[in-house]
């Protein structure tokens, strides 16, 4: 059985993500930050598919945390052969009312504890393996909304790309994925005037589902040739 790992695995994008791996018969290691509730629904939810998982409370945002969660991995697999990074943070604020601590959660729960998680376990990365990160088309059409969300995602869409050449000869691939809009958690609460704005600048006039974000996602890990690309998933969207 090959065994998986994705960030922030227990809602959204990273929810349907999971479902996908166990329905391919993966081992799949996930992490929350604190939303215990999601957490057992999505434990419920992946219980209908497969026992083959292991959710584990450690906040992506906070080194020590993650470490753990690290740790965890680290101890109990023998080898990764598909990491999954997911996990993103924004801070809703007005850009220069944002602080350091701000700052630096986004850019930790999104870049560095990324390539930490790749570094500190690249030894039971076997051969032939997929790493994809869930970047945003935010990271590629700057908004002026979350300075540290695009920020960190257009670095996140950067350190997916300098890893191909870590892993050249190795067969294991590094894609990245950057969505626009899709119908998650932190969209539910748009008021309708924007969501038509946005559906206005959108082709096909609406959000993406996380399924269909997470199908993109195993068609990088079924595809052995694609490597160091950006898929863009927007519907046709154009900011202008």
């Amino acid at each position: 059985m090959k065994t998986a790992i994705v960030t922030g695995g227990t809602k959204g994008i990273g929810k349907s993500i999971v479902v996908e791996l166990l329905k391919q018969d993966y081992f799949v290691w996930t992490n929350y930050a604190n939303d215990d509730k999601a957490a057992e629904g999505a434990s419920k939810d992946f219980q209908k598919i497969s026992s083959h998982y292991k959710i584990i409370k450690a906040d992506q945002s906070q080194k020590k945390s993650f470490y753990q969660f690290i740790k965890e991995i680290r101890e109990n697999s023998k080898a990764i052969n598909c990491i999954i990074g997911n996990t993103g943070l924004t801070v809703r604020k007005k850009n220069f009312e944002i602080t350091d601590d701000d700052w630096e959660k986004v850019m930790f729960a999104t870049v560095n504890s990324h390539f930490y998680l790749i570094r500190d376990l690249h030894t039971l990365i076997e051969n032939n393996s997929r790493i994809v990160f869930i970047g945003s088309m935010l990271g590629i059409l700057p908004h002026a909304t979350s300075l540290p969300y695009g920020v960190s995602k257009a670095a996140l869409h950067a350190l997916g790309k300098n890893l191909v050449k870590e892993f050249e000869g190795t067969g294991t691939t590094v894609n990245i994925i950057a969505p626009g809009f899709v119908e998650t958690e932190w969209q539910k609460n748009k008021p309708l005037e924007i969501r038509n704005n946005i559906y206005q600048k959108t082709a096909i006039k609406r959000f993406a589902t996380p399924k269909e974000v997470a199908d993109t996602v195993m068609f990088c890990i079924n595809n052995s040739y694609i490597n160091g690309s950006v898929l863009e998933i927007n519907g046709g969207y154009s900011f202008k």
